[in-house]
This record gives C-alpha cells, sequence and structure tokens, in this order.
C-alpha cells in the first residue's frame, strides 16, 4: 500500500503522494482544489522559467503564487544557466517554499532548448546547476527527471546517483524517455532500479490511474511515495481514493453532484480571480475533468463554444440542471429496473447486469 508518510530531510510529507507539476493546470486555484479534496501531501507548481524569475517577469512571478493553506508546496523550476538557475532558487526559497526542485522531464521542444530533459543530454552541465542550486539555499533540493533522452542513453540511474552525490535530497522519476513523450508504457523497472541505486527518497511517476495502480507501483519498484500527474486533472479524488484503497481496500467514486459542485465552484474561482488566460483554463479543464461525467463530450462541447468565463459558467449550470431533470423524469422500479415516464411502452430490462434499455437507448446504470 500507499506509505502513510515519507520525509525529504526534515520535511515531513503525509500521505506519501504529490500532485506532480502540469504547465497550465497547477496553479493556486486548482493547487487548492486538491488540498481541499484531502490525501495529498505534497504539492508543486507549475514548472516556471528560471530566467523568468530572475527578469521579475510579471507573468512569470504569478506561477510563484501560493497561499499558506498550500503548505508543504515545492516550486519546480527550469533553465539551463547555473547561475540564473540558484538565483532563481533563492527567490523560491525567500518567497516561503518548503523546497525547490528541477526539472529535468518536460519534453516539449521550446523547452528542450533550455532544461527540461534536454539536460539529460549532458550531465557535466548538468551537476553545475546541481552544485549552483544546492550552494544557493537550504531549504530541501529535489528533482524530477525522465528515463533519459531517447532508449539509446537511458540515465536515470546515473543522474539519480550524480544529483544524490552533490546534496539533492529527493528524486522523482518518470521512466519514459523524452523520444517517448507520453506514449507507450511507463517502465516501471526504472523506478526500481533507481531506488536500489540511492538511498534518497524516491517518488514513482507514470501510468498511475487509479488507487490500485498507486499500490501496485509501491508493491513492484519499492518507491517511497507516488506522484500523480494527468489523473489528478481528470480525477482530482484520486488522492482522497488513495487514502481510502490503502485504509480500507475500496474507496467512493463522487457523485454527479460532487462533480457539478466542484466543476462549478472551479470555475467560480479562474472568473473571481480574472485570469488573462481564464477562459483557457477553463476549456482546458474541461478537456481533462469532463471524461468522468456522464455525457461528457456534450458538456466539453458546450463549454468550448463559450466565449467569455461567464458564458461558461452558464453552460455548466444548464448542463447539470438538464441532467437532474431528466433524473427526475425517470421513477426508478427496483434493482435493473428504470420506468420512464413517457408512457408505458418504454419499459424494457436487461437483466441482472444492471443495464437497462429505454426506448432503444441503452445505457449502463454503472456509468
Amino acid at each position: 500500500m500507499i506509505p502513510a508518510a515519507f520525509k525529504i530531510r526534515d520535511l515531513t510529507i503525509a500521505p506519501a503522494a504529490v500532485l506532480a507539476p502540469m504547465a497550465g493546470v497547477t496553479d493556486t486555484l486548482f493547487r487548492r482544489v486538491i488540498r481541499g479534496l484531502g490525501g495529498c501531501g505534497l504539492l508543486m507548481t507549475e514548472f516556471t522559467s528560471s530566467e523568468g524569475i530572475t527578469r521579475s517577469a510579471a507573468k512569470t512571478l504569478r506561477y510563484l503564487f501560493f497561499q499558506e493553506d498550500e503548505h508543504p508546496i515545492t516550486a519546480q523550476l527550469f533553465g539551463a544557466n547555473p547561475q540564473v538557475m540558484a538565483d532563481a532558487a533563492k527567490m523560491v526559497e525567500d518567497l516561503g517554499y518548503d523546497a525547490v526542485d528541477i526539472n529535468l522531464g518536460c519534453p516539449a521542444k521550446k523547452v528542450v532548448k533550455c532544461g527540461g530533459s534536454g539536460l539529460l543530454r549532458d550531465l557535466p552541465a548538468l551537476e553545475e546547476i546541481f552544485r549552483a542550486v544546492r550552494g544557493a539555499v537550504k531549504i530541501p533540493l529535489t528533482i524530477k527527471l525522465r528515463a533519459g533522452w531517447d532508449e539509446n542513453s537511458i540515465v536515470a540511474v546515473e543522474v539519480a546517483q550524480l544529483a544524490e552525490s552533490v546534496g539533492v535530497e529527493a528524486v522523482a522519476v518518470h521512466p519514459r524517455t523524452r523520444a517517448q513523450g507520453y506514449t507507450g508504457s511507463a517502465d516501471w523497472k526504472l523506478i526500481a532500479a533507481v531506488k536500489q541505486a540511492v538511498k534518497i527518497p524516491v517518488i514513482g511517476n507514470g501510468d498511475i490511474q487509479t488507487p490500485m495502480d498507486a499500490a501496485r507501483i509501491v508493491k513492484e519498484t519499492g518507491c517511497d511515495a507516488v506522484m500523480i500527474g494527468r489523473a489528478a486533472a481528470t480525477n482530482p479524488w484520486i488522492f482522497l481514493q488513495m487514502q481510502q484503497y490503502s485504509a480500507i481496500g475500496r474507496y467512493d467514486t463522487p457523485t454527479d453532484e460532487q462533480r457539478h459542485q466542484l466543476l462549478s465552484d472551479y470555475y467560480q474561482e479562474i472568473n473571481a480571480a480574472n485570469l488573462p488566460d481564464g477562459v483557457g483554463k477553463m476549456k482546458q479543464f474541461a478537456c481533462w475533468f469532463t471524461h468522468g461525467v456522464g455525457n461528457g463530450s456534450e458538456l466539453r462541447r458546450v463549454v468550448h463554444a463559450a466565449r467569455s468565463p461567464r458564458e461558461i459558467l452558464d453552460s455548466v449550470e444548464n448542463f447539470f440542471a438538464q441532467r437532474t431533470a431528466a433524473a427526475d423524469h425517470q421513477i426508478v422500479g427496483g434493482p435493473g429496473v428504470v420506468l420512464d415516464s413517457c408512457g408505458p411502452d418504454a419499459l424494457q430490462v436487461a437483466g441482472e447486469r444492471g443495464e437497462v434499455v429505454v426506448g432503444n437507448k441503452r445505457s449502463c446504470s454503472g456509468e
């Protein structure tokens, strides 16, 4: 099962579950949603440009805003200039972050030119960055890395050992190469190899979609904690579900009303924050979150058709109001039976599978 806690030096993370940094997703509003639902031990910012921080670029500094109820929280930086990375890390420390993380995983073309997974091709340069940042801050220093640049240069174990030797205090491993991007499967055996090679905490990441996956990655790799990325945007309850599964072997699934409330509250927070990219952020989140909602494709359609935050909010409210009205229009008549009030000829029972046919439409009661 997932460990109850782990430590990065003197920083205790409980539960041993970490929200992965995701560009355009893990801002303060989304992080506070995750914190409020429970089960996540450590939050991380969006990955942030060290060059932008040190130039005091307003847009970049906005990425580093956080609130007191987000502790413990790590700021993740990317960049390739050792001195600039060191200066940015010191600014992060001065802002009150609990730890600072170096991004060695982002596969985006514009990032690998100046950091991210591109640094995995130049270990001497990487060592310079590690030493510069380690010398600049007193707070814990961690890294998040990929397996390597491609299948011919798998360097995760070597990088983890190098990092440990210069004072990095935890390593998160996403065992795909930069060339893979997000395709193929994450090779959890590589996480196990890193765990065997170093004494610092190892955080497992990649292909964790359910609480059962989280328990399995810990069992198969021996990792000290798990990190959840894309699955948290699709299902923000996953951290709480992991905690429930560890405690009792099962977990709750959110109801339609809970999904409605979370989406509505989150969108209202975005609207109130008057973000310059508010509409884009709402539409991006809809792409993730609505896959867990019944008839989610229709919800995505109406959200993407809207042109303002207010329109999006109204579309969400109308969508769920119509779903509620449709549910109220039915009379539940016992296990496996649904009677549509439109007329007696509409009723068919599809047996013990819980499947119901109304008219000539078929649905599964488990959806």
